[in-house]
């Protein structure tokens, strides 16, 4: 099948998981998470009117931002997405039917694998990254073990239980893209509190992997 868009190159491979973001907080939790240096953000579908926030971050933010969602379940979800601008597509799960409607919108994808099963699974179907989840769970040692019978050139992320602290350990074993969710962002915190961990996942992740560039 067609592969979707290729994983773009960012400057950190940091993506922002704001789960539970309300539409009325939602340019000034972004606006504050990509002035910090993180490119790109979801927000969960699970959170409130998520396609709402969706469709004012990509209005509000830079055209470098890559905006999109997680917890992408039907390819309703996808089209629903595309609607709202949305060029990122990340879930918890691989499903055909999902990866190939995002193919046809030219999607940027991050399906959530476990196993060697679903990995291959997902490079088969075209996946721009693979999302180990939860990565907490399988840990760098874990994570390690999969990747060394998978592709080379497939970008590798850790989701799930990561912060900043974990990025040292999972760079060791190949891991390029971490997906930040509550060590970053939790309902009802003020954006100068997510921007202000968002600067110390940044600063984390310039000193593990040897700045922004």
């Amino acid at each position: 099948m067609s592969p979707t868009a290729p994983f773009p190159s960012l400057k950190r491979g940091l993506v922002a998981i704001l789960r539970g973001l309300d539409p009325k907080n939602a340019v000034a939790v972004g606006q504050a998470v990509h002035a910090a240096g993180i490119e790109a953000i979801e927000v969960p579908l699970n959170s409130p009117q998520p396609f709402a926030s969706i469709t004012q971050l990509v209005e509000a933010l830079p055209a470098n931002a890559l905006i999109g969602a997680g917890t992408v379940l039907s390819p309703q979800d996808v089209d629903d997405l595309n609607e709202a601008g949305g060029r990122l597509l990340v879930s918890p799960n691989i499903d055909a039917g999902v990866m190939t409607r995002a193919a046809d919108h030219g999607m940027v994808t991050m399906p959530g694998v476990f196993t060697p099963t679903e990995a291959f699974q997902a490079i088969r179907l075209g996946a721009s990254a693979l999302k180990f989840f939860p990565a907490s769970v399988l840990g760098a040692g874990g994570i390690a073990a999969v990747r060394a019978v998978l592709p080379k050139d497939v970008p590798i992320g850790a989701v799930g239980g990561v912060s900043e602290k974990d990025f040292v350990g999972y760079k060791a074993v190949g891991v390029t893209v971490f997906g930040l969710g509550s060590s970053l962002f939790k309902p009802g915190m003020s954006a100068e509190q997510v921007g202000e961990r968002a600067r110390a996942a940044v600063a984390a992740w310039d000193s593990a992997f040897g700045g922004g560039a």
